[in-house]
Formats: C-alpha cells, sequence, structure tokens
C-alpha cells in the first residue's frame, strides 16, 4: 500500500485504535480507479470491544441521560454536520462515485434529521392505563432497547446513517456501526464529528472491514436490535445469525419498483420524473424506478423522449457541479451490471440507448456505465425481476389500470412505486392497490424526515424515519400497582 495515503483507524469507546491484526484494506475512488486511503479490518475481537464499550456506555450514562441534554448534543452534531457538509459530501463522492450534487444535500438532510429527532428526546412520554380494578394503578413507559448494531450500505453511507442513527441516540440507545468495505471513510470522518459534539465515550462506535467484520458484529452476542441496509442475499444471512441469539431485525433490503405513467400524465413532469427515478444516484438506490410501466397511448412518445434525453445525460467527475451522473461505486457492482445489460439483450429486450461502459477519453479511468433504457420488456424477463442496482431503465407497455396494478404487484419486492395521473380517483384507486411500503403520486424520489420510510415483501420490514422510526428503537414497559390493603387468594388470578 502507498506510504502517503491516509490511515483510518477504527473508532471504539471514544478512542482510535488500531486494528488488533494490524490488516488494512485500500478505499479505491471510483472515478480515478486508484486508492486514496487505507481503513482497517476489524476482527472478533475488535467487535467485540465495540459492543462491550457501547454496553458499558448504556448502562453507565446514556440510559439515564435527560431527554434534554441528549438533544443538547444531537443539535450540536447537526450544526457540526452542517458546518462540514462540503467537506463530508467531498469525502464521499471520492469514496463512491455518487455526484456531489447530491452527497451535499444528503448531508444536509441528516443534519435535519437529527434535529427532527432530537425534538423527540424529551417527549418520549409513556401512559397510564385504566384496569377493570379500581385498586389498581397501571402505566406503561416506553424505555431504550441498548445496543444496537448499525450496517450500512456502499452507494449513501451517511444518509443511510441518518435514517437510522438519529432515532437510536433519541431513543437512549447506544451504538456499533459498521458501514461497507466499498465505502468506509464519510462514517469515520463522521465519527470525528460525534467526537467533537461531546457525547460520551462508547456511545458510538465504529468497525470497518469486510462481511466478516458484519459476521461477528451480528453473530457475536451483546445487540438488543440491528438495523440493516443493503442486498436481499445480505439480509436474509443477518436475519438468520440474528435469529440464533434472538436478536430483532430491521431489513431494509431494496426493491424493483414501478413508476406507472397513465395516459392523462402531464408527460412535462412525467419524463424528468421517470428520468430522475433511475438515473439518479446511477441507479444505485434502493428506490430507484426501475420499472417503468407506460400506457399504450403515450408509449411511443414517452419511449422517445426518455432515449433523447438519456443520451444527453452528462457522465464526469463526481465533484464536478455539472455532472448529472457519476461512476458505479465499485467494480462488483460495474461487472454485475453490465452483466444485466448482456441477458437482458440475449432476453429479447429492445435496447434504446446505452448498454455499454462510457467510452469518452475523459471518462476513460472511471467506472461509468452509459445510461441505458430497454423497451419492450415483459416483466417475466430478468431485467424486471432481480434488482440490478444501476442505471439500467426497463420500459414496459400496459392497456388498462387493472394490467398496470398487476404488472406493478407481480415482484417479489414492495418498496416503493409511483403514480402519474391527472385523475384524483385513480391516484387514490391505484395507490390504495400497489403493495408496496411507499407511494409517490406525480413526483419520484421525494423525501421528508416527517414520513415512515420502509417496505414489504422481499423488501425488508420494519420502519426508518418519522415517528414509526423513533418506535423501533424503543421497548414497552407495562408496570401495575395494587393500591389496595387487601390480602390475596395466592390460588387465584386477579382481574
Amino acid at each position: 500500500m502507498a506510504e502517503n495515503l491516509q490511515a483510518y483507524d477504527l473508532y471504539i469507546d471514544g478512542m482510535w485504535v488500531a486494528p488488533s491484526t494490524g490488516e488494512r484494506f485500500e478505499a479505491v475512488n471510483p472515478f480515478t480507479s486508484r486508492p486514496w486511503a487505507t481503513v482497517s479490518s476489524a476482527n472478533d475481537q475488535d467487535v467485540a470491544s465495540a459492543v462491550g464499550a457501547a454496553r458499558a456506555a448504556f448502562e453507565r450514562e446514556w440510559r439515564d441521560t435527560t431527554g434534554l441534554n441528549r438533544a443538547t448534543l444531537m443539535h450540536r452534531l447537526a450544526d457540526l454536520l452542517e458546518r462540514d457538509a462540503e467537506r463530508m459530501a467531498t469525502l464521499e463522492s471520492t469514496d463512491n462515485g455518487k455526484i456531489i450534487r447530491e452527497t451535499r444535500s444528503q448531508m444536509r438532510f441528516v443534519a435535519r434529521t437529527f434535529r427532527f429527532f432530537a425534538g423527540y428526546c424529551d417527549k418520549i412520554f409513556g401512559k397510564v392505563i385504566p384496569t377493570d380494578r379500581s385498586s389498581v394503578l397501571d402505566y406503561a413507559t416506553f424505555e431504550p432497547l441498548g445496543v444496537i448494531g448499525i450496517i450500512t450500505a456502499w452507494n449513501s453511507p451517511i444518509a443511510l446513517l441518518g435514517n437510522k442513527l438519529p432515532a437510536a441516540l433519541a431513543a437512549g440507545n447506544c451504538v456499533v456501526v459498521k458501514p461497507s468495505e466499498h465505502a468506509s471513510v464519510s462514517t469515520l470522518e463522521f465519527a470525528k464529528l460525534v467526537e467533537e459534539a461531546g457525547f460520551p465515550s462508547g456511545v458510538f462506535n465504529v468497525v470497518t472491514g469486510d462481511a466478516r467484520t458484519g459476521e461477528a458484529l451480528v453473530s457475536g452476542g451483546g445487540l438488543d436490535k440491528i438495523s440493516f441496509t443493503g442486498s436481499g442475499h445480505a439480509g436474509r444471512a443477518i436475519a438468520a445469525a440474528a435469529g440464533r441469539n434472538l436478536t430483532p431485525v430491521i431489513l431494509e433490503l431494496g426493491g424493483k419498483s414501478p413508476n406507472i405513467i397513465f395516459g392523462d400524465a402531464n408527460l412535462e413532469k412525467a419524463i424528468p420524473g421517470a428520468l430522475a427515478g433511475i438515473f439518479a444516484a446511477t441507479g444505485q438506490t434502493c428506490i430507484a424506478g426501475s420499472r417503468l410501466l407506460v400506457h399504450r397511448s403515450v408509449y411511443a412518445a414517452m419511449r422517445a423522449a426518455l432515449a433523447e434525453r438519456a443520451r444527453a445525460i452528462r457522465l464526469g467527475d463526481p465533484l464536478d457541479v455539472a455532472t448529472e451522473m457519476g461512476t458505479v461505486a465499485n467494480q462488483p457492482q460495474f461487472d454485475r451490471i453490465i452483466e444485466f445489460i448482456n441477458a437482458a439483450q440475449e432476453d429479447g429486450a429492445q435496447l434504446l440507448t446505452g448498454g455499454r461502459r462510457a467510452d469518452a477519453k475523459e471518462l476513460a479511468s472511471g467506472l461509468f456505465i452509459e445510461p441505458t433504457i430497454f423497451a419492450n420488456v415483459d416483466n417475466n424477463m430478468r431485467i424486471a425481476r432481480e434488482e440490478i442496482f444501476g442505471p439500467v431503465l426497463s420500459i414496459i407497455p400496459f392497456d388498462t389500470e387493472e394490467e398496470a396494478i398487476a404488472i406493478a404487484n407481480d415482484s417479489s419486492f414492495g418498496l416503493a412505486s409511483g403514480v402519474w395521473t391527472e385523475s384524483l380517483n385513480r391516484a387514490h384507486r391505484v395507490a390504495r392497490a400497489l403493495r408496496t411500503g411507499m407511494v409517490w403520486v406525480n413526483t419520484y424520489r421525494a423525501v421528508a424526515v416527517q414520513t415512515p420510510f420502509g417496505g414489504v415483501k422481499a423488501s425488508g420490514f420494519g420502519r426508518e424515519r418519522g415517528e414509526e422510526g423513533l418506535k423501533e428503537f424503543l421497548t414497552t414497559k407495562n408496570v401495575m400497582i395494587e393500591l389496595s390493603d387487601d390480602a390475596r387468594d395466592p390460588f387465584s388470578v386477579q382481574t
């Protein structure tokens, strides 16, 4: 490894510590294809230390830290993230190739998320419950779970962390974070902001490494819940391993989201909506509208307009604000996308545009794939069934509302969906019929911190953001107090 690369240690119990084995791996810039930092590989011992530190911090002080004090720290962290948004965005775009226009806005959105959940810190109210006996006082309290394991994917490390961490901290939990080995640097830099904000040692810990590190975190015990964002294959493995320890999980596993354009849709809005749904973030997003269902009456017009606009998308340096689409994040994902494109052509899908590695000289060193659109796709084709996680759009024609709903729901996934129509009645009918966790109407890929995020079916379970996201990190305790002085019959049940 090059000697001049910045080396990142593990962040455990408020300290930067070298990995026990001394093993490190390179962080590779997907735009230049060159290493730019080295990151530690945590082993079982390192992971156990991090979990132990989180447990000690929880029992020692964090669980009893007042909501006001937790909120103060979270607001301070939000201030620091806003202050360093440009620097953090640059680091993340360098690590995963996402354009800086998006990573910059994501940093600010995460700061907003911290402020939102900070507002809940001193408002986690219990409730008094009336029972059938007047001599009983019963109340329920909502308490933190303890130690949360957070595992994030490489496509949006800080944004994904922002979907989980603020709610976990607001609820009074401590955390151990394991980012993807393909994009770890921004999470490690985030740990510096946590430290600067003044959080107690052990409340926030970061262990880095490959799947072996993740396995050690999930299987090693000591966690009270695991929140994971990533592939379905990894999610199933995590759920199975967590089950052996009876550890509950939140799984956000991606999708094959249908974006439905009806004949009465405003095409001036629907066309950019369809493009944003798949080509934003180079298609590397769980909510990508990768299946575009188009009514036959506007099918030809949509095909032509989308292909023309896709060819004009500007590829380039992710750090250039003029760039509209960046690189694929890593070589394994690049190879996977190319394999899907080749398979689609073999299956008979009509390639309208793209379909290959971008060959412009200025892009030669980067992992660029042209924006790719296939027409005349059958919903049974592989590109319509499996998540590609890349800039590949499948256009599927339909004739009736009922057919569109049937095609949309004919998927093992159920994360997001879009509906484009000028009919209020149709919008409500179709939104009700779609089997997805989220439905956008006349927009796509819009987010709000107040709204719950998550899917059904193979897209996972559990919710992030909004009040529902806070509840995921709380447990309910019931307290029943007998107020009378009467002695009870030990062999009867009192009701």
